[in-house]
């Protein structure tokens, strides 16, 4: 396993890397935050260790500018701040653990273990397609071969739910349920309604049809007719 310390106190880093690479670890070691930061986003490490007070860089900071650039290794807080809040703010910032000074060698290492046995985040999906179709959930829009499709807020939930589910057939229920949030037949056509609109402004004027009614069973988004 390949682990980063951002630690500046040199006798704490000094014994943490010495039981690490008696553990069979390799360790890398940066003693400020700027360097631990640059470190971290080249270096493909397993598990992060950091102090929060560190010079250059603080920890917290650290670690929510590894966040914001997409590094997903987990991070174990090490620091003499013991206070709840202090646990509160380092998990809130992006941290997964943590353990305060002074600490058994023993724990440190079975804490980076479990966090290196965890499962890799899932890559957050951020655009939905469907053939020429496309939906950024991030700035809220939808395009159709280029053209951008205005639609009211129920509308974009309801094309949310189908492309999260394209190429499957889905039920009224399960659109009532996922859409709506009715956990009951409210017997209206609120479904068929919508699902009509939505047809109007995504297919009306495109020479392919991409919201298909499976007779019987529901409704399907695809783009392979």
């Amino acid at each position: 396993m390949r682990i980063l310390l951002v630690e500046d106190d040199a006798e704490t880093a000094r014994y943490v890397i010495r039981g690490l690479r008696e553990a069979g670890h390799v360790v890398d070691h940066a003693a400020d935050g700027t360097q631990g930061l640059f470190l971290a986003t080249t270096g493909g490490h397993d598990v992060l260790v950091v102090d929060r007070m560190v010079p250059g860089l603080d920890g917290l900071s650290l670690v929510r500018a590894l966040r914001a650039a997409r590094v997903a290794a987990p991070v174990l807080f090490l620091t003499a701040r013991a206070g709840v809040g202090d646990r509160v703010e380092g998990l809130e910032a992006g941290g997964d653990d943590y353990l305060v000074k002074p600490f058994a060698f023993a724990e440190l290492l079975a804490r980076i273990n479990a966090l290196a046995r965890r499962p890799p985040p899932r890559e957050e999906v951020t655009v939905l397609r469907a053939g020429d179709l496309e939906m950024d959930l991030i700035r809220r829009t939808v395009t159709r071969a280029g053209r951008r499709i205005e639609l009211q807020p129920r509308e974009f939930r309801l094309l949310e739910y189908l492309l999260r589910h394209a190429g499957q057939v889905v039920t009224r229920t399960m659109l009532l349920e996922g859409v709506w949030d009715f956990h009951f037949d409210p017997k209206t056509s609120v479904v068929e309604t919508h699902i009509s609109r939505l047809r109007a402004k995504v297919d009306k004027g495109f020479d392919r049809e991409l919201i298909h009614t499976v007779r019987g069973a529901g409704y399907a988004i695809r783009a392979d007719g």
